[in-house]
């Protein structure tokens, strides 16, 4: 009876992920397509999509864009992030609770309620359609991964290494960058890698506070989509696949994609 009951999760788990590569799947293979239009299965092999990227130098401006918003964002999320995490983490105040759940709810608040909000707040600033306006609402976006990381890295931190040191005489600030720093460095750091991934990947958010100097390379993938459907948008989606796996394959590497959700706390 086991025996079957694994058999049939075995089947279900494969399906589930067919189901979630398949777009995956076929739009690495349709870039390489020789064919004008979108095919899949691809008619002949050619690189000819990917040379053309380089001759758009929207994607290019994008690209450079997107990568310098997401580590501006991803720095600034990580700093804020891991701070607020370690103060709800260590230390009990009024209203704690609360500003933990308002730091983790853009988790639970759907994208486009979160992208309009965003518009209706920054345009009252003076921020909507700049850079500092959407900074401001990808670090928002990202704060909660951060968050959520650190305090699974706390589970396990292990705070009798920092009694010890002020025990010894150790000042808070060399224990803080000596001791508590370098056991969190893996949680520390998958969060800006997380945080990174969710600014460079976001549509939705950016979508309501981009102007044309300020385009990133998913909405202008979008906006060519507009125009046209040619095996280009299939060659530009592979190359962001490409660099987001890169970051997940680091991610795991680094702290693992089951502690993310604090599936595996138990190990450190």
């Amino acid at each position: 009876m086991r025996q079957g009951k694994f058999s049939w999760l075995g089947v279900i788990t494969v399906a589930i992920l067919i189901f979630v590569n398949a777009p995956f799947l076929i739009i690495v293979p349709s870039s390489f397509t020789a064919a004008g239009y979108l095919s899949f299965p691809p008619e002949g092999f050619s690189l000819d999509w990917y040379k053309q990227i380089l001759d758009r130098p929207e994607f290019i401006e994008a690209f450079w864009f997107s990568l310098q918003l997401a580590a501006i964002t991803a720095i600034l999320s990580t700093l804020i992030g891991t701070m607020a995490a370690i103060a709800i983490s260590k230390y009990q105040f009024k209203g704690k609770n609360f500003i933990s759940g308002l730091l983790l709810s853009p988790l639970t608040v759907p994208s486009l309620i979160i992208g309009i909000a965003a518009l209706l707040f920054f345009t009252r600033l003076g921020l909507g359609g700049t850079f500092l306006g959407l900074l401001l609402a990808h670090i928002l976006i990202s704060i909660p991964y951060v968050v959520r990381l650190v305090l699974t890295g706390l589970t396990t931190f292990d705070y009798t290494l920092e009694k010890a040191a002020y025990m010894l005489g150790a000042r808070p600030v060399h224990v803080f960058w000596d001791i508590t720093l370098p056991m969190l460095r893996p949680a520390i750091l998958s969060g800006f890698i997380f945080s990174f991934l969710t600014s460079f990947d976001n549509v939705t958010v950016s979508l309501f506070l981009v102007a044309p100097d300020t385009t990133t390379l998913p909405l202008a993938i979008f906006t060519y989509m507009q125009e046209s459907l040619d095996p280009m948008v299939a060659s530009i989606s592979s190359v962001v696949i490409l660099i987001s796996l890169f970051f997940i394959f680091l991610l795991e590497k680094v702290y693992g994609l089951d502690r993310l959700f604090g599936l595996n706390a138990q190990q450190h």
